[in-house]
């Protein structure tokens, strides 16, 4: 298949990237460099350095004409759409629409498109929570991936563009930066690297901090695979069903800095704690049992398994 993937030189896009590429597919990349790096694109896929709300992205799409367009490139961080909600509206809604829009007239077959399944819920009254919960997004940046999934319903009803929703728990390893839904992996990886204390955002009711379900990027690769074939016209979460607190993820990279710095720095060993930022969700952990069933696929990788593999690719980094 010929795959356009915008956000592909990022932390999940160039990773899906690779994983197509391995399966024999061709692939376009499509990132304006904002938060991802030329580095980080396989070298087997063509680069187009583009904006999505630019004439240009309708441009390559017009001359590569893509079967499948996987939408990994997005506004991602909560606390940065609580304070600019309308920068986030217009990278992740009005990008949104010109990529559909120039998908439409390259008559592209499916979008498979990224949504937030750790952030679009809300503080769920079902938790863990399912596909069957109706979504109640608290933050802009939840607010524009579940309205980014109404359009895309539109779109199918419209002109027949047939699309898949992955709604992605809280993703980490190689390649990720200290920003969006998972971004604390890499913080709590960096500080400990220099040796600096990390902070631990909790709300006033437990001090161990908020629950999260991690969920390893490799596994999330395959979960694109699937979703090439599988899973038209509906959405899937992605998730581990796994409850982690941020002090449990804290220890979980703190032994295995000990473990392979063989530095013992006690002063290090518990992060300083403050109070949550806005925006932020006391707790999100998803079933992904309908994803299991549709799909074919399940999360692998234990925390351990993929905190340890993202610490070797960290330091691999640095050395």
């Amino acid at each position: 298949m010929k795959i356009l993937v915008t956000g592909g030189a990022g932390f999940i896009g160039s990773n899906v990237v690779d994983g197509y590429i391995a399966e024999g597919h061709e692939v376009i990349v499509v990132d304006d460099l904002s938060s991802g790096k030329r580095s980080n694109v396989n070298p087997e896929a063509r680069f187009y350095e583009v904006d999505i709300r630019s004439r240009e992205l309708q441009e390559v799409i017009d001359r590569e004409k893509p079967e499948i367009i996987n939408h990994h490139a997005a506004q991602i961080s909560v606390p940065a759409s609580v304070s600019d909600p309308m920068l986030d509206a217009d990278i992740n809604i009005r990008g949104f629409l010109n990529l559909l829009q120039s998908g439409v007239r390259c008559r592209a077959k499916k979008v498979i498109f990224i949504s937030s399944g750790g952030a679009i819920y809300g503080e769920a009254d079902e938790y863990p929570t399912s596909e069957k919960y109706l979504p109640k997004p608290l933050s802009p940046y939840a607010v524009s991936k579940y309205a980014s999934e109404h359009y895309l319903a539109y779109y199918y009803h419209q002109y027949g563009l047939e699309y898949t929703v992955l709604r992605y728990a809280n993703i980490y390893g190689p390649r990720q930066i200290p920003h969006g839904e998972a971004g604390v992996v890499a913080i709590f990886m960096d500080n400990l690297l220099k040796e600096e204390p990390s902070t631990l955002y909790h709300f006033p009711e437990d001090r161990d901090g908020m629950v999260r379900d991690y969920t390893f990027v490799g596994d999330v690769v395959e979960a694109n695979k699937k979703a090439l074939t599988r899973g038209s016209l509906d959405c899937f979460n992605i998730g581990t069903g796994r409850e982690t607190k941020t002090l449990e993820l804290y220890k979980t990279i703190f032994q295995i800095f000990e473990k392979r710095s063989g530095k013992s720095l006690d002063f290090l060993s518990m992060p300083v704690r403050a109070l949550a930022r806005p925006g932020d969700l006391t707790k999100s952990c998803l079933v992904a049992e309908k994803a299991r069933e549709i799909l074919g696929w399940k999360s692998a990788t234990t925390l351990a398994e993929g905190i340890q593999k993202t610490w070797e690719w960290r330091t691999g980094q640095r050395s």
